[in-house]
């Protein structure tokens, strides 16, 4: 079941970063006093009491101008409004509601998603209140009054925020479709991919970057199997800088694979794989969901019988932190190896769902462990006592151990690539949780 996505919009400098970052517990953002300088990960995710949720940090105004800040805020709402299941609008106490703030308050509360007003900077509640109450002006609710950089009223104003999450949970639940996620920079053939599976123009397709207007949800049947295609979306506008158009497509990539069961990642065949190609690989690598690289456009690129060897290597190469994910070359355009991606789709689709029972996992791990001894550290040699598999989507495995410092990363992708051996679990990442258990005095 998919996460709610929480998305934070406002002015420049009225304190988006540092409320990330304290609700996130770490530093994602690069905050600093110069408007306009959020740069770094712009989504997290965040738990709170019993809820967990993903939290976009949509940012990215350029204050030049009033009319660029306006328009650019415009933009940040429309994201927000496509993107989340609850908005966050966050207002700066000192510098007061402001022309651009009642026009995107007016936008955000024609979008009918929960919007919920912060007035940020509210250092000490005895001093500001009075200013806190000119933003009921704006019409969208009653202010909640926070100070990000003091972690005060964080509470309260979580508990507004998770009150407006779906409802719909269990019906979600219900649906049993495989959800597959089309994921990848703009233009590189997303749409045309859905389109070519469906047999119609269903989605907008132009060469323009970011011709997708939202992200769309196709269900399509083969073989007497439904599946549900989750497009992303490109841009809403066509001259927006490289940054915003980086800044969406991420946004749209995380939202997308939350709900997915499958992502597959397109690829232009003649660009190769690009910096963002990798930071989308990778939203989708930490979430644990079946992979699958789709090297579109593949009608395109001049051949010889070297040439998949050569193209394969180079993936394999850049996302290295993921060598278990299928790799298909196709081209929309011609329909070349386009059935095959059912087969590969379900073939993932039941890798990331594998369980494999205890006996078979320990007799696995001993062979392991007689082959190459577990390390040591100052006379201390590492056991490993009994392994056993926890959960699906992705596989999760419990190692218990004497010792959880002896157990270094490489020893845990030792007896991965050993499981992956006996299984194969092509497509699929596997997950590691290392216990300590003390030993047995006999």
């Amino acid at each position: 079941m998919s996460k709610p996505v929480v998305a934070v919009v406002g002015r420049p400098n009225v304190g988006k970063s540092t409320l990330f970052n304290a609700l996130a517990g770490e530093r994602i953002s690069i905050v600093k006093d110069t408007p306009g300088v959020t740069r770094d990960r712009i989504y997290a995710d965040v738990e709170w009491l019993n809820h967990t949720f993903t939290m976009i940090d949509t940012g990215g105004i350029e204050p030049d101008s009033k009319d660029i800040i306006l328009s650019q805020m415009r933009e940040q709402a429309e994201i927000a409004m496509a993107t989340a299941d609850v908005i966050l609008f966050m207002t700066d106490v000192r510098q007061g509601l402001t022309d651009a703030d009642a026009k995107v308050a007016d936008m955000l509360r024609r979008s009918r998603k929960p919007v919920i007003l912060v007035v940020n900077k509210v250092d000490s509640f005895e001093k500001f209140m009075g200013d806190v109450y000119e933003f009921y002006n704006l019409g969208i609710g009653d202010p909640v009054p926070i100070s990000a950089s003091s972690m005060l009223g964080l509470g309260d104003m979580l508990e507004e925020v998770v009150k407006h999450f779906p409802g719909e949970a269990k019906e979600e639940e219900e649906d049993e479709r495989p959800k597959v996620a089309i994921v990848g920079k703009p233009n590189v053939g997303k749409s045309s991919i859905i389109n070519r599976l469906t047999g119609e123009n269903r989605v907008i397709v132009s060469d323009i970057a970011g011709t997708t207007r939202d992200a769309i949800d196709t269900e399509i049947k083969y073989h007497g199997r439904e599946y549900v295609f989750i497009d992303t979306a490109g841009l809403r506008r066509k001259n927006k800088i490289k940054e915003e158009i980086e800044r969406y497509s991420i946004i749209r990539a995380v939202t997308a694979v939350e709900r997915a069961d499958v992502v597959m990642i397109v690829i232009d065949a003649t660009e190769g794989v690009t910096e963002q190609d990798a930071k989308i690989a990778g939203i989708a690598h930490e979430r644990g969901k079946g992979i699958i690289i789709a090297v579109n456009k593949w009608d395109a690129v001049e051949k010889d019988d070297k040439t998949i060897y050569k193209h394969t290597n180079r993936i394999r190469e850049i996302l290295s932190f993921m060598p278990y994910a299928e790799i298909l070359f196709i081209s929309a355009k011609t329909g070349q190896r386009m059935p095959k991606m059912f087969d590969m789709i379900d073939m993932v689709l039941e890798n990331n769902s594998m369980r494999v029972s205890t006996g078979v996992l320990n007799e696995i791990m001993t062979e392991a462990v007689a082959m190459q001894q577990p390390p040591s550290d100052k006379g201390k040699r590492l056991k490993l006592y009994y392994i056993t598999q926890a959960a699906v989507k992705p596989p999760t495995f419990v190692i218990f151990v004497n010792d959880k410092e002896l157990m270094h990363f490489s020893y845990v992708r030792y007896l991965e690539n050993r499981i992956r051996d006996a299984f194969g679990f092509k497509g699929t990442a596997l997950k590691f949780i290392i216990r300590e258990r003390k030993e047995d005095r006999k």
